[in-house]
């Protein structure tokens, strides 16, 4: 354990604690990959792990630049007990296991930023098993590593886990709305919530939690909203848009939720959830209008397609607390230049998205989308 850590351990209010080492579960994912390169870029005194099941979410290749002095990944599964309760021990330090890409010895995990989730609402409603196992059981293993061996612990969870607002209500969520979740889903990222509030009230494992909007940005897989869309046209099909398009999600540039993140894990209140927006709502057909101007094609230029069960309406989150207590202000708020940019990211990377792109739009097919 670090000094600084022993200096802060028992405050609520720690003016800052940097992580000597954090492990990031999900890692090699979309939200996961671009906060392990946001931690190597602004911590750089913090190694970093990151644990990957490598499911058809996680790519092994995202994470080649990382720093090769304190950085390791390791390929395994978060509902694996044994191997988790291993890799937080702070004996793992005395075998050949704990060192860096490089060969350099790690110092002991003291954070946990957890990650790592199934996330992807159509196939929660087809087959609802995957998310119970991940979300909710793999949240509790790794919940009793941290407490075994006091560890912080970051949960990073969703806007989704409040239910659905209407689409013309000038309401949003704030860190005291009700549960309301709606699919599998976010039924079982609300447990995981749960879980996390019940081991720092009943067993006082330094815990806080984020739930945050939808994100956008580079290495996010092409099952999701805007990259379906964008690598549908870079691949000669049509845009596609669920029911009447008038769902309203909170948008939010992945890198901003990355800083949001880490600004929570070094200086927010232990116990505590911050709500992560960046004022961002924007509805579905408008986000595909911007989507087909920034790649020059009508706004019009889509085909309809039938929408999923149980559909949320509206999502909007009150960010003021993060901002208030911890100074923390989104940085991406140009929506249509950001768009143009991860147009171009996807047109740069089609080595990346092409070879998943057949077996996802196989899948949506069969599910009517």
């Amino acid at each position: 354990m670090s000094g600084n850590e022993q200096s802060n351990q028992h405050h609520d209010h720690p003016d800052e604690w940097i992580p000597q080492h954090v492990l990031i579960t999900g890692g090699a994912g979309f939200i996961g990959t671009n906060l392990a390169y946001y931690v190597a870029e602004h911590f750089p005194t913090t190694a970093i792990t990151v644990l990957d099941a490598l499911t058809y979410a996680g790519n092994r290749s995202n994470l080649d630049a990382m720093p090769a002095d304190r950085f390791r990944f390791i390929h395994g599964d978060i509902c694996d007990a044994p191997r988790v309760d291993a890799i937080c021990s702070p004996e793992s330090v005395h075998n050949s296991s704990s060192v860096a890409q490089d060969g350099h010895s790690l110092p002991p995990i003291d954070a946990i930023i957890h990650c790592a989730a199934e996330s992807h609402n159509d196939n929660s409603i087809m087959n609802a098993a995957p998310f119970l196992r991940t979300n909710v059981d793999g949240t509790y293993v790794l919940l009793e590593a941290a407490r075994k061996y006091d560890l912080r612990f970051h949960h990073m969870s969703t806007d989704e886990v409040y239910g659905d607002l209407p689409v013309d209500s000038p309401e949003k969520f704030t860190e005291s709305s009700p549960y309301h979740p709606s699919s599998p889903y976010s039924a079982s990222k609300a447990a995981s919530d749960h879980l996390v509030r019940a081991w720092h009230r009943t067993y006082g494992v330094r815990t806080t939690i984020s739930n945050c909007g939808n994100n956008y940005g580079p290495w996010q897989h092409v099952e999701k909203f805007i990259p379906r869309q964008i690598t549908n046209i870079l691949s000669g099909r049509r845009a596609k848009l669920y029911g009447d398009g008038e769902e309203v999600r909170d948008w939010i540039h992945v890198e901003d939720h990355c800083a949001a993140v880490m600004q929570i894990l070094t200086r927010g209140t232990l116990g505590e959830t911050y709500l992560v927006g960046a004022d961002g709502c924007r509805s579905n057909i408008e986000v595909l209008h911007d989507i087909l101007t920034s790649m020059g094609l009508p706004e019009n230029d889509f085909d309809h397609v039938r929408n999923r069960p149980g559909v949320d309406r509206k999502y909007a989150l009150d960010a003021s607390k993060i901002e208030r207590e911890l100074g923390w202000r989104p940085q991406h708020t140009d929506f249509a230049a950001e768009l143009k940019n991860v147009v171009r990211w996807y047109a740069d990377h089609r080595d990346w998205w092409e070879p998943d792109k057949d077996a996802t739009e196989t899948s949506y097919a069969a599910q009517g989308h």
